[in-house]
């Protein structure tokens, strides 16, 4: 059968509507945090020190077994939250849930670049946890506008040896869910997120 001449220019107005259509921000809400409002906290730079289910050193006080601390929550809403660019911060806690999410997104790239097995992919992640980054108070810091900076040193010390505990439990927790299937390849259910930027932002 002919093609109808006078629809051509439709079908193009069409295609060059599409090409034009900006991102669209997921329709679903954002998740946030359980540990916002929680008043018992120690408050460090507007970011609460929850504890943590590691046994890396530093700051964090020791959650209980079979709770679900920061960590779970921030891999738990990673595929949800990394597509937001925007995020509302109902408390504290979103904070480290923006800060979680981010950190998240920088191993997932991290990986990409290359084949790594678990084994492999564990010392990668580790030493990006363990590397120069910027804490509250550092001028080019992701979350700077999110956060105060420390009153003192002593404050500062806290804060870096909290966000590098949050930083190393993650990634050995990140590998363990991208490879529990095989342990020499990772999910590409998970690798796939290493092009999503949260916010529109890199954590440096």
């Amino acid at each position: 059968c002919r093609s109808n001449p006078a629809a051509a220019p439709a079908v193009r107005s069409l295609v060059a509507q599409h090409h034009r259509a900006p991102h669209r921000t997921p329709t679903m809400p954002a998740y946030h945090s359980q540990f916002n409002g929680n008043a018992d906290l120690r408050v460090v730079c507007s970011m609460p020190l929850i504890p943590l289910k590691t046994r890396f050193k530093g700051p964090a006080p020791q959650c209980a077994e079979g709770t679900d601390d920061i960590i779970d929550e921030a891999l738990k809403f990673f595929k949800a939250n990394c597509l937001f660019r925007n995020y509302e911060v109902k408390g504290d806690a979103d904070r480290l849930i923006v800060y979680l999410t981010l950190y998240i997104s920088a191993c997932l790239v991290h990986l990409s670049r290359n084949q790594f097995d678990k084994a492999s992919a564990e010392k990668e992640v580790y030493q990006l946890a363990i590397k120069n980054y910027k804490v509250p108070g550092d001028k080019d810091f992701v979350l700077g506008g999110m956060v105060t900076a420390p009153k003192n040193r002593g404050e500062q010390e806290s804060a870096k040896d909290y966000l590098q505990q949050l930083r190393q439990e993650t990634g050995k927790r990140l590998c363990a869910k991208i490879y529990e299937h095989n342990q020499n390849v990772p999910s590409k259910w998970w690798m796939c997120y290493s092009k999503k930027k949260f916010l529109n932002k890199v954590l440096n």
